[in-house]
């Protein structure tokens, strides 16, 4: 069994933020794969379907992000399951907005759905991370996290979402590069856009 948590905050005004893209994933998780409605559990909402042959938990913690941890506890100890067991989907601010990686174990970088993971049941849990962009000064960064999809954002996130969703079996089945690529081919990152002659192109994030 795995559980797959989409991170995010509830409540209508989070709905669109950048910090909610794990919550969005994880409704494109449970359209995609015919899960029944959710229910009240662990902390959050969660729902139960198979996914790749695989019994996978779908969990929206609704403890707010900064306690996001102590939902996923929960439910590792309710299934008797242990940290490697479950796949976490969040915002990543130091990718690029479209960009996704994979990957076991390693620091939250300041995170906070992150830190509470670490805290409640450590580092070794999976995370698929979805990049944001970061907004290139450090005093612009909550503001960025908390503020709402750009217009020019929306369908790409969106699309985005669908293809974690598509490939999302190679991850249950533990092939991350394939997932990885399966997504990035579905979802191809926007090319930036050229500067004009004579305008500094400035730093790619």
């Amino acid at each position: 069994m795995l559980i797959v948590v989409g991170l995010g905050n509830p409540g209508p005004k989070h709905a669109r933020q950048r910090h909610n893209i794990g919550y969005v994933v994880a409704d494109a998780i449970a359209a995609r794969y015919g899960f029944p409605a959710p229910r009240r559990r662990f902390q959050g909402r969660a729902q139960s379907g198979e996914i790749g042959g695989e019994r996978v938990l779908l969990l929206k913690p609704e403890t707010y992000m900064n306690e996001s941890g102590r939902a996923v506890r929960a439910a590792l100890n309710f299934y008797k399951l242990r940290a490697r067991d479950a796949v976490v989907v969040h915002d990543e601010l130091d990718l690029a907005p479209g960009k996704v990686l994979i990957r076991k174990g390693g620091g939250h970088a300041g995170h906070n759905g992150l830190r509470s993971l670490h805290s409640q049941i450590g580092p070794d849990y999976r995370r698929i991370r979805v990049g944001i962009g970061h907004p290139g000064d450090k005093h612009r960064v909550l503001r960025h996290v908390l503020g709402d999809f750009a217009a020019g954002e929306r369908a790409l996130f969106a699309s985005l979402a669908e293809a974690i969703a598509e490939a999302l079996p190679l991850a249950v089945a533990g092939d991350d590069p394939g997932f990885m690529t399966r997504v990035a081919l579905l979802c191809p990152r926007p090319r930036p856009a050229r500067p004009a002659p004579g305008e500094d192109a400035g730093t790619d994030r």
